[in-house]
């Protein structure tokens, strides 16, 4: 048992170090932007450590239809090199903030041949593995609808006809009760009335020497008129 404890103690100990050396780098999934215009390119990691003074971050760009990757941007000892000679030269420029592991960097007057792939890399020794994190830039004449704003359009008509079912729901709710209520009031009127004839009782018959009596005075009085 003691073994057994002592194999896991030094392979727990193994594992720390490992992770506590990993970085995670973030970047967005794809871009979209109008011709001439400027856009922001942002690059940021996560790490177990404090931030080095030692952090570096490198870009490179892969056009679209091609294999290889250049070199277009490399920070590090808080220096900023810039690429003067491919295509973003004179229009990339460093906006992000290495103290707060920000590596953006911004390229101005886009144009249709930017197309491609931007990857971002990024060091915070000791905490040096991590895998690089790539943005897709799609330049256009006219910003398409992004599949975000149809996604949210489409959850916000389901959440409309939620609500609407609901209200519905409720509302018949309402009227089948009130209609219950109603005929539960009436049918309790009516066995009122019931109850109330039950108790006054059955009319008494007519006394039959009355009602003789009071025809034969009928027939009198018809004969007095005939013969007047």
């Amino acid at each position: 048992m003691l073994t057994f404890l002592a194999l896991a103690s030094v392979v727990l100990l193994g594992i720390v170090p490992e992770q506590s050396q990993a970085i995670v780098i973030y970047t967005g999934w794809e871009r979209h932007a109008l011709v001439g215009s400027d856009i922001r390119l942002s690059c940021s990691f996560f790490s177990w450590r404090w931030t080095s003074e030692d952090v570096t971050f490198s870009w490179t760009y892969r056009p679209d239809g091609s294999r290889d990757s250049i070199s277009i941007f490399h920070y590090t000892s808080g220096a900023a090199y810039l690429d003067n000679k491919g295509p973003f030269r004179d229009r990339l420029e460093f906006v992000g903030n290495p103290g707060r592991r920000d590596g953006s960097i911004l390229i101005k007057n886009l144009d249709f041949s930017d197309n491609g792939t931007f990857t971002c890399d990024a060091k915070n020794p000791p905490d040096i593995v991590g895998r690089p994190s790539a943005v897709r830039l799609l330049v256009f004449e006219k910003v398409p609808i992004q599949a975000g704003v149809i996604t949210g359009a489409i959850i916000g008509v389901v959440l409309g006809l939620l609500v609407l079912i609901v209200v519905i729901y409720y509302l018949m709710r309402f009227l089948v009760a009130r209609r219950v209520f109603s005929l539960s009031v009436s049918k309790h009127g009516k066995k009122k009335k019931e109850g109330s004839q039950q108790r006054q009782g059955p009319v008494p018959p007519a006394d039959p020497s009355k009602v003789k009596a009071a025809a034969s005075e009928k027939k009198k009085q018809e004969s007095r008129k005939d013969k007047k």
